[in-house]
Protein backbone atom coordinates (compact mmCIF):
# COMPACT_ATOMS: atom_id res chain seq x y z
CA UNK A 1 0.00 0.00 0.00
CA UNK A 2 2.76 2.50 0.87
CA UNK A 3 4.36 2.04 -2.55
CA UNK A 4 0.98 2.76 -4.13
CA UNK A 5 0.61 5.87 -1.98
CA UNK A 6 3.92 7.23 -3.20
CA UNK A 7 2.72 6.89 -6.78
CA UNK A 8 -0.41 8.99 -6.21
CA UNK A 9 -0.45 12.67 -7.00
CA UNK A 10 -1.62 15.01 -4.24
CA UNK A 11 -4.95 15.45 -6.01
CA UNK A 12 -5.46 11.70 -6.38
CA UNK A 13 -4.61 11.06 -2.73
CA UNK A 14 -6.94 13.83 -1.58
CA UNK A 15 -9.77 12.48 -3.72
CA UNK A 16 -9.31 8.98 -2.27
CA UNK A 17 -9.27 10.47 1.23
CA UNK A 18 -12.53 12.32 0.53
CA UNK A 19 -14.10 9.10 -0.73
CA UNK A 20 -13.04 7.31 2.45
CA UNK A 21 -14.53 10.03 4.64
CA UNK A 22 -17.80 9.78 2.74
CA UNK A 23 -17.81 5.99 3.17
CA UNK A 24 -17.10 6.29 6.90
CA UNK A 25 -20.02 8.68 7.29
CA UNK A 26 -22.28 5.92 5.97
CA UNK A 27 -23.72 3.95 8.90
CA UNK A 28 -24.26 0.82 6.81
CA UNK A 29 -20.68 -0.47 6.70
CA UNK A 30 -19.43 -3.17 9.08
CA UNK A 31 -16.92 -2.39 11.80
CA UNK A 32 -14.09 -4.32 10.14
CA UNK A 33 -14.54 -2.38 6.91
CA UNK A 34 -14.70 0.89 8.87
CA UNK A 35 -11.42 0.10 10.59
CA UNK A 36 -9.70 -0.77 7.29
CA UNK A 37 -10.98 2.46 5.70
CA UNK A 38 -9.86 4.48 8.72
CA UNK A 39 -6.36 2.99 8.51
CA UNK A 40 -6.14 3.73 4.78
CA UNK A 41 -7.43 7.26 5.40
CA UNK A 42 -4.76 7.90 8.02
CA UNK A 43 -2.05 6.77 5.59
CA UNK A 44 -3.45 9.01 2.87
CA UNK A 45 -3.66 11.93 5.27
CA UNK A 46 0.00 11.52 6.25
CA UNK A 47 0.99 11.26 2.60
CA UNK A 48 -0.90 14.46 1.74
CA UNK A 49 0.75 16.25 4.65
CA UNK A 50 4.20 15.10 3.48
CA UNK A 51 3.46 16.34 -0.04
CA UNK A 52 2.32 19.73 1.25
CA UNK A 53 5.38 20.04 3.48
CA UNK A 54 7.67 19.17 0.55
CA UNK A 55 5.93 21.77 -1.62
CA UNK A 56 6.30 24.40 1.09
CA UNK A 57 10.00 23.60 1.50
CA UNK A 58 10.50 23.85 -2.26
CA UNK A 59 8.72 27.21 -2.37
CA UNK A 60 10.91 28.47 0.48
CA UNK A 61 14.04 27.34 -1.40
CA UNK A 62 12.87 29.08 -4.56
CA UNK A 63 12.05 32.27 -2.70
CA UNK A 64 15.43 32.30 -0.97
CA UNK A 65 17.24 31.63 -4.25
CA UNK A 66 15.32 34.55 -5.75
CA UNK A 67 16.24 36.78 -2.81
CA UNK A 68 12.65 36.92 -1.61
CA UNK A 69 12.44 35.86 2.01
CA UNK A 70 9.14 37.46 3.00
CA UNK A 71 6.29 35.17 4.10
CA UNK A 72 3.94 34.19 1.29
CA UNK A 73 1.02 36.31 2.53
CA UNK A 74 3.11 39.46 2.69
CA UNK A 75 4.44 38.90 -0.83
CA UNK A 76 0.91 38.45 -2.15
CA UNK A 77 -0.39 41.58 -0.42
CA UNK A 78 2.23 43.88 -1.95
Amino acid sequence: MSEQLNELSFEEALKKLEEIVTSLENDDIPLEKSMALYEEGMKLSKQCNRMLKNAEEKMTELMQADGTTEPYDEVLED
